[in-house]
């Protein structure tokens, strides 16, 4: 029990990533992760849009997430190229605001084969060297089966897409 408690202290103190399902209905859901980083804000943005860095190329459509691109302006696309000369967008970006926030449109994954639409956001607030890391991933719009068991896969995703990136940022390692 006390290493259990151990790990716990170390984790809060390392500022480990929080996931959460904040909302969830038949037609949509919200997911919220956060997290702190140690580095300035603009560095931390400069790494979000490095996403084929540290990304996890399981949850890619090539396999290899060096294939995924970021282009950080409004109609900018969210990118994977495929093989044979292949591509997919994942999601628009609908706004920039560099060392502030990115904002994104579309549905991500799988989420494309259903009648969804979603906006992604990810917001920085640097304080003393520390960037707190939030993103929310607003889904709505139509799926045959509902959205409820969407939203815990939803999250699962992109709270261990921002556990990689928060490695990545602090080690250069998104491991």
């Amino acid at each position: 029990m006390r290493m259990i408690l151990g790990v716990l202290a170390a984790s809060l103190a390392m500022g480990a990533a929080r996931a959460e399902v904040v909302a969830v209905a038949d037609n949509g859901f919200e997911v919220r992760e956060v997290a702190e980083v140690k580095a300035p804000a603009a560095k931390v943005y400069e790494d979000l849009i490095q996403v084929g860095r540290w990304w996890d190329s399981s949850h890619s459509w090539s396999g290899d997430a060096k294939n995924l691109s970021i282009e950080a302006r409004p109609g900018g696309c969210w990118c994977e190229t495929l093989p044979n000369g292949g591509a997919a967008k994942h999601l628009e970006v609908i706004a920039a605001d560099p060392g502030k926030s990115l904002r994104f449109a579309g549905g991500l994954g799988p989420l494309q084969f259903t009648g969804a639409s979603g906006h992604l956001n990810w917001t920085l607030a640097e304080k003393d060297g520390v960037t707190t890391v939030t993103w929310t991933y607003a889904v709505g719009g139509y799926a045959k089966e509902g959205f409820r068991t969407w939203a815990p896969a939803v999250d699962g995703v992109l709270g261990a897409a921002l556990k990689r990136f928060k490695s990545y940022a602090e080690t250069g390692k998104p491991a």
